[in-house]
């Protein structure tokens, strides 16, 4: 009687209790985090424009760019690992202060050596850590059924971060349609990499008023065997080759579009085309991302993924339509990939991390994010020698083409992966 009495009491509380909640003070800091640091992240939405201003051809700007992020591949599941020992929110400060690091680190560099790629690849590593970190936190104190919706908003800080970089950028190096190479200077680019820097510390700042996850510090083993063993007890499925194939999206507009915007040459009257781009990209997919609210979390991420994968796909071939004669046009590529972009970070990291338990949910988000970096890896290469042997039309119809490729796969496969990853949650 009595441990029936304990029972019923204890249904009582639960039904009685107030569910937890999602937006709380924690919850904004972390947003105000992700913001800051997107807006030092996007201002190097330019630096092809370095490479370019140190010599480099666009062949060269994606060798550098995608062969750098082979440091942050190969140590991702180290990062997991670490993430899982030292929690979310330590790992999340290292992050900070490496990137800040070697931001200032390419005021070092006169010419295109190979200490560029050095410092390049921790540049990304640092990015890799912030983010996994990031979406381990917040999967991790977020409510279990409003996890995509979490991520989500997280993610909308950062499209409000990315309105701000590059338009930053463009106020520091000048419009790309006004000034030609030779006449950017080198202090130029002092001060962007120093704002960089120095912007990517201000959210270490947030980060201690956030508390520290109830599970943080439960799994301890750092080895690489470890990663390996419990990626294949809880794999994820189909949804790893997505995260690949936004890798490869992911070279439009943060690699190749600032040298799209300089060798069309793209003006719109004394407006920066670069600034015009990322306020239609970032705002329209912070919108998007708003506007969609829980709905993933209510219908299924599955469906939000298809719908924002072929708006990826079409806002690849829309650029096509943008030449110098019609600049204005670069807001149809803009609107429809930042569709894309709004729709399907937040679903395929959900559905990448969504089998793994809380207590190794960094290897579930590092692994999301380390086919995240091998589409970048692999894409950028490839597409730096499309664009310079056949053009820029002909490098972005062979990102939608990866895109709808991409597509029909999930969508032959993605059924039955999404199922699996329901039973093991």
């Amino acid at each position: 009687m009595d441990r029936r009495s304990a029972d019923v009491a204890k249904t009582v509380t639960e039904a009685t209790e107030k569910p937890p909640r999602l937006y709380d003070r924690n919850f904004m800091f972390a947003l105000a985090s992700q913001m800051c640091f997107v807006i030092a992240n996007t201002l190097m939405a330019h630096y092809s424009r370095w490479i370019e201003f140190l010599g480099g051809d666009l062949g060269q700007v994606g060798m550098i760019m995608g062969a750098s992020a082979t440091l942050g591949l190969f140590l991702r599941p180290w990062i997991a690992q670490w993430i899982n020992r030292l929690g979310s929110r330590t790992m999340w400060l290292y992050g900070y202060l490496l990137f800040s690091f070697s931001a200032v680190a390419n005021l070092c560099l006169d010419d295109l050596s190979p200490m560029i790629y050095a410092i390049r690849a921790c540049t990304l590593l640092a990015a890799a850590i912030v983010f996994a970190s990031g979406l381990t936190y917040i999967s991790q104190t977020a409510p279990e059924h409003r996890r995509t919706e979490a991520i989500g908003v997280l993610g909308a800080g950062g499209f409000v971060g990315m309105l701000i970089g590059p338009l930053l950028g463009d106020l520091i190096l000048g419009n790309g349609a006004e000034t030609v190479l030779v006449a950017r200077q080198r202090p130029d680019f002092v001060w962007l990499f120093l704002v960089a820097g120095g912007i990517s510390l201000l959210p270490a700042l947030f980060l201690l008023m956030m508390r520290t996850p109830a599970s943080n510090g439960t799994w301890r083993s750092v080895k690489l065997s470890d990663f390996v063993a419990t990626t294949l007890q809880y794999w994820p499925g189909a949804i790893l080759l997505v995260d690949f194939v936004f890798g490869v999206c992911m070279t439009a507009p943060f690699i190749f579009v600032a040298s799209f915007v300089d060798n069309a040459p793209l003006a719109i009257g004394k407006v920066s085309v670069i600034g015009i781009f990322f306020l239609c990209y970032a705002g329209w997919g912070v919108t998007v991302r708003l506007w969609l609210g829980d709905l993933p979390d209510r219908i299924g991420p599955h469906k939000i993924l298809i719908v924002g994968m072929a708006s990826m796909a079409i806002g690849m071939f829309s650029y096509s339509l943008v030449s110098s004669s019609n600049a204005w046009l670069i807001v149809v590529p803009a609107l429809l990939t930042g569709t894309g972009h709004g729709m399907m970070f937040h679903t395929m990291t959900s559905l990448t991390i969504q089998p793994f338990p809380n207590e190794v949910r960094g290897t579930g988000a590092a692994l999301a994010m380390m086919m995240l970096d091998l589409g970048t890896l692999v894409g950028a290469p490839v597409l730096g020698y499309v664009g310079d042997r056949l053009g820029f039309a002909a490098l972005f119809a062979t990102v939608g083409a990866i895109c709808v490729l991409g597509l029909g796969v999930y969508i032959w496969r993605g059924d039955t992966s999404t199922r699996m990853a329901s039973l093991s949650n």
